[in-house]
Protein backbone atom coordinates (compact mmCIF):
# COMPACT_ATOMS: atom_id res chain seq x y z
CA UNK A 1 0.00 0.00 0.00
CA UNK A 2 0.99 3.57 -0.33
CA UNK A 3 3.20 5.19 2.04
CA UNK A 4 5.79 8.03 2.86
CA UNK A 5 9.37 6.48 3.09
CA UNK A 6 10.13 9.29 5.09
CA UNK A 7 7.82 12.19 7.24
CA UNK A 8 9.21 15.14 8.43
CA UNK A 9 6.57 15.28 11.45
CA UNK A 10 5.53 11.37 12.24
CA UNK A 11 2.38 12.79 14.30
CA UNK A 12 -0.09 15.72 12.42
CA UNK A 13 -2.77 17.33 13.83
CA UNK A 14 -6.02 16.36 12.42
CA UNK A 15 -6.81 19.91 10.89
CA UNK A 16 -10.27 20.90 9.05
CA UNK A 17 -11.22 20.50 5.62
CA UNK A 18 -11.70 24.05 4.23
CA UNK A 19 -13.53 24.56 0.50
CA UNK A 20 -13.21 22.93 -2.49
CA UNK A 21 -9.83 22.23 -4.12
CA UNK A 22 -8.32 24.35 -6.24
CA UNK A 23 -5.21 22.29 -7.52
CA UNK A 24 -5.87 19.18 -9.64
CA UNK A 25 -8.83 19.94 -10.51
CA UNK A 26 -8.04 18.97 -14.45
CA UNK A 27 -7.06 16.50 -16.54
CA UNK A 28 -3.59 16.74 -17.32
CA UNK A 29 -2.10 13.22 -18.40
CA UNK A 30 -5.75 10.85 -19.77
CA UNK A 31 -8.52 11.57 -21.44
CA UNK A 32 -10.87 10.45 -18.83
CA UNK A 33 -10.87 10.78 -14.82
CA UNK A 34 -12.64 9.77 -11.68
CA UNK A 35 -13.40 13.20 -9.54
CA UNK A 36 -14.10 13.54 -6.06
CA UNK A 37 -17.36 15.75 -5.51
CA UNK A 38 -17.34 14.99 -1.85
CA UNK A 39 -14.93 15.98 1.35
CA UNK A 40 -13.44 12.84 3.66
CA UNK A 41 -10.30 10.88 4.54
CA UNK A 42 -9.28 8.69 1.93
CA UNK A 43 -7.32 5.68 3.12
CA UNK A 44 -4.07 3.81 1.13
CA UNK A 45 -6.32 0.90 1.46
CA UNK A 46 -9.01 2.77 -0.31
CA UNK A 47 -7.03 4.02 -2.86
CA UNK A 48 -4.63 0.51 -3.81
CA UNK A 49 -8.37 -1.65 -3.79
CA UNK A 50 -9.76 1.03 -6.40
CA UNK A 51 -6.40 1.07 -8.59
CA UNK A 52 -6.29 -2.78 -8.40
CA UNK A 53 -9.75 -2.34 -9.59
CA UNK A 54 -9.03 -0.34 -12.47
CA UNK A 55 -5.76 -2.22 -13.61
CA UNK A 56 -7.82 -5.75 -13.07
CA UNK A 57 -10.74 -3.77 -15.77
CA UNK A 58 -7.82 -2.22 -18.12
CA UNK A 59 -6.43 -6.12 -18.73
CA UNK A 60 -2.91 -4.63 -19.96
CA UNK A 61 -4.65 -2.11 -22.03
CA UNK A 62 -4.33 2.26 -21.48
CA UNK A 63 -2.08 3.58 -18.91
CA UNK A 64 -3.03 4.54 -14.83
CA UNK A 65 -1.91 7.61 -13.15
CA UNK A 66 -2.88 8.25 -9.47
CA UNK A 67 -2.89 11.93 -9.10
CA UNK A 68 -3.10 11.57 -5.00
CA UNK A 69 -1.03 10.07 -2.51
CA UNK A 70 -1.44 9.36 1.30
CA UNK A 71 0.55 11.12 3.30
CA UNK A 72 -1.33 12.18 6.58
CA UNK A 73 -0.62 9.82 9.16
CA UNK A 74 -3.43 8.90 11.53
CA UNK A 75 -2.68 7.79 15.33
CA UNK A 76 -5.02 5.34 16.86
CA UNK A 77 -4.46 4.00 20.95
CA UNK A 78 -5.00 0.59 21.67
CA UNK A 79 -8.05 -1.09 22.75
CA UNK A 80 -9.48 -0.04 26.83
CA UNK A 81 -6.14 1.72 27.07
CA UNK A 82 -6.76 4.33 30.09
CA UNK A 83 -6.44 8.12 29.44
CA UNK A 84 -3.17 9.99 29.47
CA UNK A 85 -0.08 8.51 28.40
CA UNK A 86 0.73 10.57 25.23
CA UNK A 87 -1.17 10.43 21.72
CA UNK A 88 -1.18 6.51 19.82
CA UNK A 89 1.04 5.26 17.29
CA UNK A 90 0.63 5.83 13.50
CA UNK A 91 -1.54 3.29 12.49
CA UNK A 92 -2.37 4.33 8.58
CA UNK A 93 -2.02 7.04 6.34
CA UNK A 94 -4.56 8.99 4.38
CA UNK A 95 -5.72 11.71 1.86
CA UNK A 96 -7.84 14.66 3.04
CA UNK A 97 -9.57 14.86 -0.27
CA UNK A 98 -11.83 18.04 -1.24
CA UNK A 99 -14.65 18.86 -3.71
CA UNK A 100 -13.54 19.28 -7.40
CA UNK A 101 -9.96 16.70 -6.86
CA UNK A 102 -9.09 14.13 -9.34
CA UNK A 103 -8.08 10.66 -8.29
CA UNK A 104 -7.39 8.95 -10.91
CA UNK A 105 -6.99 9.12 -14.74
CA UNK A 106 -7.07 7.01 -17.48
CA UNK A 107 -5.71 7.15 -21.00
CA UNK A 108 -5.11 4.83 -23.79
CA UNK A 109 -8.52 3.08 -23.48
CA UNK A 110 -12.08 2.86 -25.01
CA UNK A 111 -14.49 5.26 -23.02
CA UNK A 112 -17.49 2.25 -22.58
CA UNK A 113 -14.50 0.66 -20.78
CA UNK A 114 -12.74 3.88 -19.09
CA UNK A 115 -16.81 4.57 -17.36
CA UNK A 116 -16.99 0.58 -16.35
CA UNK A 117 -13.68 0.68 -14.58
CA UNK A 118 -14.18 3.71 -12.86
CA UNK A 119 -17.97 2.70 -12.18
CA UNK A 120 -15.92 0.06 -10.12
CA UNK A 121 -13.35 1.70 -8.23
CA UNK A 122 -15.67 4.08 -7.41
CA UNK A 123 -17.25 1.40 -5.34
CA UNK A 124 -14.31 1.12 -3.47
CA UNK A 125 -13.83 4.70 -2.47
CA UNK A 126 -15.75 6.94 0.43
CA UNK A 127 -15.99 9.66 -1.23
CA UNK A 128 -18.63 10.90 -3.88
CA UNK A 129 -17.03 10.64 -7.36
CA UNK A 130 -18.25 11.61 -11.01
CA UNK A 131 -16.15 10.26 -13.97
CA UNK A 132 -15.01 13.25 -16.50
CA UNK A 133 -13.55 13.54 -19.58
CA UNK A 134 -11.07 15.89 -21.97
CA UNK A 135 -13.10 17.70 -24.27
Amino acid sequence: MLAPKKVKHRKWHKGRSKGTENRATELHYGSYGLKAYSTKWVSARELEAARRTIIRHLRKGGKLWIRVFPDKPITQKGAETPMGGGKGGVDHYVFPVRPGRILFEIDGVAEKTAKEAFRQAAAKLSVKTKVIQRV
